[in-house]
């Protein structure tokens, strides 16, 4: 059981008399919430819970400076790590941040992270995967789609194989927070998430990356578009897997597919979907995405579609 509370702070003070659990649980934050002035509480009655307030106070810690970097991208200092792939001053500030924070919390703790790699903890304990700005792209063309992601992953997993246990992802733009624990479901702020109930293809709306310079096999992504294009809605590339992923669990795109990603990129987002009733697979629809890097993520139904779809096109 998890009881939220959201309220704005200049609010608070005007509060004078006590408000009962019940009236507090359907408090909703404003949408979107100005910077800084929505705080979350949470009560939370199951265990490794607080996790999810670590990880969320570590993002509401970078998220302002992000959002100020965005509205002065042209001053940032960029630099070019490979062909088409790009780093800002604000990516490294926002990966401080989160480590410095997230250290704090877990200081034997190691970490996965976009920019400095692997640093090493306790072997024996979990440690953060952590993307501090997906859609870096967008960023820097001044786009507002992009987000922080972070997740835990237990080395003691199921199967005696590391597993993600709990995810976030923040959108700093526009103020909203997916968050997942295994077992026990995905959520937006205080929302509970299920995927898309849509069944049939032509009512579905599907994520994909395209490939680019440098990076993925056009190829092959041409001949998967080539097979769905034709089924569906709408096919949507909007450049941040995390918050495709996302939108997955929150029923937003009924589908994704995508490849060539890396374990920063996807790892909070599969831990959504699934949670919010969803199947992550490989183009063969096995349980094996992390291992090939591809990923096909939909609900049962149209993800039994999807992958036929898809499978057929690679052979």
């Amino acid at each position: 059981m998890r009881v939220f509370f959201f309220f704005r702070a200049s609010a608070i003070a005007r509060k004078k008399k006590a408000l009962t659990l019940p009236s507090l649980a359907r408090w909703a934050p404003p949408s979107p919430a100005k910077a800084g002035e929505v705080f979350a509480w949470s009560i939370a009655l199951v265990s490794h819970s607080g996790l999810i307030t670590v990880m969320e106070r570590a993002c509401r810690k970078a998220g302002p400076r992000l959002r100020r970097d965005f509205n002065e991208v042209q001053h940032l200092q960029v630099s070019r790590k490979g062909p088409a792939d790009f780093v800002s001053i604000a990516d490294k500030r926002a990966e401080d941040t989160l480590i410095e924070e997230l250290q704090k919390a877990r200081p034997d703790w190691g970490f996965l992270v976009e920019e400095r790699g692997e640093i090493a903890g306790d072997p024996d304990k979990p440690r953060w995967i952590i993307d501090p700005l997906d859609g870096t792209s967008n960023f820097l063309h001044g786009i507002p789609h992009f987000c922080i992601s972070i997740a835990v992953e237990d080395p003691r997993g199921a199967q005696g194989k590391p597993e993600v246990t709990h995810a976030y992802i923040y959108q700093p733009i526009t103020d909203e927070s997916f968050w997942s624990e295994k077992g026990r479901g995905a959520w937006l702020q205080d929302q509970r998430l299920r995927v898309s109930a849509r069944r049939h293809l032509d009512e579905a709306l599907i994520a994909t990356g395209i490939p680019f310079l440098g990076h993925g096999n056009f190829a092959e992504w041409s001949r998967i578009f080539g097979a769905v294009a034709p089924e569906v809605a709408g096919i949507r590339r909007l450049g941040a897997a995390a918050l495709d992923l996302a939108w997955v669990a929150a029923g937003r795109f009924d589908g994704f597919w995508e490849s060539d990603l890396k374990p920063w990129d996807v790892a909070a987002g599969m831990l959504l979907v699934k949670e919010a009733g969803g199947f992550v697979t490989d183009y063969r629809g096995q349980d094996l995405a992390r291992e090939r890097n591809q990923y096909l993520a939909a609900n049962d139904v149209l993800h039994s579609k999807l992958h036929k779809l898809v499978a057929n096109s690679l052979r």
